[in-house]
């Protein structure tokens, strides 16, 4: 019996040749050749396995943690600054630092995620580092007043050390919080097929209305006197157990919720798949073939499946790990590949900017709004006065207002789905956003408490669509541009692929810059008409602004 060496297979593959014995052809690249010219389509189609709704839930339940402690935050940064003394003139500063940071280092963050090469996963070992973070901050926020008490005795430097502590507590918790966001939805598109990354996005919306509502009665609830506040010593304290056992028991769930491979393994797993599949393909189409560098049985078993598993977990750039995830990274060119972007990503940005900015107006200034125009309270009065008591039954009631709209939130991320078919994720980016704009200009028009309250429902609905429509959107975009590299003719296979870390993360930055721009705007212009009513009316403007902006620019789904 006569073996086939390499050059008789060359031979047999030759063009034109046909060996009437042997029903195939073989491709005679070398290894590395055929690696490098590998085209994507035989593991483009593969999709990571579906993924039950427990896990699902594991995953959002981050989304609870978050948005509980954002409420508490919500609730008593207020009452907290100024217990510790802090002059109004810095209310702004604290406001800004954190979207100006965030802003800034976001993409940095985004793009790293997609080229870390962690074991431990890509995206997961920045949601820990930003989770404890976020636990560092609400600590220092709630506490810090106590613990400089108990270490500083001298007056004055007492009071700035616990300004200065406070200060930096909220900015850091805010900085964590605004930026884990961006890890978690790159994290959920990694290991998720498209079915299920629609699923995932629902119940982050679910989870986060459901967070908000349970931080905001915890808020509401009077702790000082109650056994708990006796044992811990106050009321900030029981709130601080609460926040904090809850945000750390849901990250835990959260980092354990989905496997997630590491980018060295899932690179090597797609490669060796690939030649694998190619070896079985040899060794079954000639006789007496020998493949060359066959590994072990078992080992070829465990990887190839990981691969199959995995092959669209990875975005394109870990697909090419020598064009991309030896690139160094700066923020100039972070900045030059976020102002490059196709034209259907700037505009999603663009409408996210405008969502955010429309939503901040209202969500930042509502409590206020409730006590100075529809209760007509005076925020200025002396504090045992009537007026000042009345606008503090405002602020109460507009504590309410936003555990209604965080209810309503969770509500209509289940309507979303029912909706979805008939009308397209670009009719429910128009819908959140029209819906939000009309019922913001009813309240500014015609302030009374009933109204107002039932109408708080449209801004859960705002905010369900600004945590899921948009990512939805970045989603689809990507399984298009797939779906296109895995066409013949197409060129988009020749370039080099997009991550969806720094899509999340262009978005989320959107975010920083709507707080920015309401941080340094909204208070001029309040103080300029000298009523807080413009607060509304400007929410509703930019709303609706929004809507023409979406059916114009935003480019729909097939």
């Amino acid at each position: 019996m006569t073996l086939v060496t390499e050059e008789d297979r060359c031979q047999l593959a030759a063009p034109g040749s046909r060996d009437s014995s042997l029903e195939y052809s073989y491709d005679c690249r070398s290894k590395e050749d055929f690696v490098e010219s590998m085209e994507p389509a035989p593991f483009g189609l593969m999709e990571p396995p579906r993924r039950s709704r427990g896990r699902l839930l594991m995953h959002a339940t981050l989304m609870f943690g978050r948005e509980f402690c954002y409420a508490v935050e919500a609730a008593f940064v207020t009452p907290v600054l100024l217990s510790v003394g802090l002059p109004r003139s810095l209310y702004s500063l604290v406001w800004l630092l954190s979207p100006m940071l965030g802003f800034v280092l976001q993409p940095i963050v985004g793009s790293s995620s997609d080229r870390c090469r962690s074991r431990w996963g890509r995206r997961r070992p920045y949601i820990l580092a930003l989770g404890l973070l976020m636990l560092a901050g609400l600590t220092l926020f709630l506490n810090g007043d106590a613990v400089v008490s108990a270490i500083v005795k001298e007056r004055t430097l007492k009071r700035t050390s616990a300004i200065v502590v406070v200060m930096f507590g909220v900015v850091l918790f805010d900085f964590a919080a605004d930026f884990i966001d961006g890890p978690v939805k790159a994290y959920l598109f990694d290991v998720c097929s498209y079915q299920d990354k629609e699923r995932g996005l629902h119940y982050h919306a679910l989870l986060t209305g459901l967070g908000g509502a349970a931080g905001y009665l915890i808020g509401a609830m009077d702790w000082g006197h109650s056994a708990l506040g006796v044992l811990l010593g106050s009321e900030y304290q029981v709130i601080y157990f609460f926040s904090a056992l809850t945000l750390g028991i849901f990250l835990a769930v959260h980092l354990f919720s989905i496997p997630e491979s590491p980018l060295v393994q899932v690179v090597d797993s797609d490669l060796e798949a690939s030649m694998r599949l190619l070896g079985s393909h040899a060794s079954g189409g000639v006789y007496g073939a020998l493949p060359k560098d066959t590994p072990p049985s078992h080992e070829v078993r465990a990887r190839s499946f990981s691969a199959l598993g995995e092959a669209n977990a990875v975005t394109p750039s870990a697909k090419q790990p020598n064009k991309e995830v030896g690139k160094r990274m700066t923020l100039k060119s972070l900045l030059l590949t976020m102002l490059n972007m196709p034209n259907h990503y700037r505009c999603l940005c663009v409408s996210h900017l405008l969502g955010w900015t429309a939503f901040l107006c209202n969500m930042l200034f509502f409590t206020d709004f409730m006590g100075q125009i529809v209760y007509k309270g005076n925020p200025y009065a002396d504090h045992n006065s009537t007026a000042y008591l009345t606008y503090e039954r405002g602020v109460e009631v507009g504590c309410w207002g936003l555990c209604i709209n965080a209810v309503s939130s969770a509500l209509y991320s289940y309507v979303q789905r029912f909706l979805l078919p008939y009308i397209g994720l670009k009719g429910l980016y128009f819908t959140g956003y029209f819906v939000f704009g009309l019922g913001t200009s009813l309240i500014g028009l015609f302030p009374n408490i009933v109204s107002t309250l039932t109408l708080c429902a449209v801004f859960g609905v705002m905010s369900s669509t600004l945590y899921t429509v948009p990512f939805n959107l970045i989603s689809e975009y990507h399984r298009e541009e797939e779906e296109e590299k895995l066409k013949p003719e197409s060129e988009s296979g020749k370039q080099e692929g997009r991550g969806t870390g720094t899509d999340c993360a262009a978005l989320t930055c959107m975010v920083q810059l709507a707080q920015i721009i309401v941080g340094a705007g909204l208070g001029a212009l309040v103080n300029m008409v000298g009523s807080v009513i413009v607060v509304v009316l400007s929410a509703s403007t930019v709303s609706l602004v929004g809507c023409l902006f979406i059916v114009f620019f935003i480019r729909d789904v097939k």
